[in-house]
């Protein structure tokens, strides 16, 4: 196993391997292949933290930073980090990967001394890693939104202090999908349609946690 910063030549074998593992996950098809392909284009985008994880030679994890922001009610600002896509190949799911990936990638962060991560994601994909939800951390998107789906990892305990922060995401989010057809259609046609984890996606980014 060897995990390594991400090269051009590897830019479609993990758009593949994303739009496999994405595929029906939260809604009937998925574009997170085409937001990976379009954040690398973002001005926050963070090189030193595009990684994938090779197994015998063969891409099987991949995951891609973008700068963020919080801001204090004291006018405070702070950069922060946020991820995604987070992927792992479907074949090698649920056997430690994905833990070896994202905790190196938090060890880089460290040393690029970045304190914080905000991500939008399943809580209970990520509550094991270490992610919060936002609320623990006094983290909004406006005053009293806490949502569900927002989660927060500190790598230094006295990252947040008592403040109050609202999350401000990258611009990199803000994805323009007027070429995603055309982009889609270069790669291997599946069916869209229903799982379980749609409903769970409905659910947890339609909630927020109450005082």
């Amino acid at each position: 196993m060897m995990i390594r910063n991400e090269k051009p030549e590897d830019y479609r074998a993990v758009e593949e391997m994303i739009k496999q593992a994405f595929w029906n996950l939260s809604v009937p098809g998925c574009n997170e292949h085409y937001f990976a392909h379009q954040v690398r284009k973002s001005e926050d985008f963070i090189p030193e933290l595009d990684f994938v994880l090779e197994e015998d030679g063969k891409i099987i994890g991949h995951i891609i930073y973008v700068k963020a922001k919080l801001i204090a009610d004291d006018g405070t600002e702070k950069e922060i980090l946020s991820f995604g896509p987070f992927t792992i190949h479907t074949d090698y799911q649920r056997k430690g990967y994905g833990r070896k990936l994202l905790f190196h990638s938090f060890e880089v962060a460290k040393k690029l001394g970045y304190d914080t991560i905000a991500i939008w994601g399943n809580p209970e994909n990520y509550a094991c890693y270490g992610f919060k939800n936002c609320k623990r951390y006094n983290v909004c998107l406006e005053k009293d939104v806490y949502p569900v789906a927002l989660m927060v990892k500190v790598l230094d305990e006295n990252a947040l202090s008592d403040k109050i922060w609202k999350y401000v995401e990258s611009s990199a989010h803000e994805m323009d999908e007027s070429g995603f057809e055309e982009f889609d259609a270069t790669f291997p046609q599946m069916e869209k349609g229903y799982k379980y984890t749609q409903e769970l996606f409905y659910i947890y980014s339609r909630s927020n946690v109450l005082r």
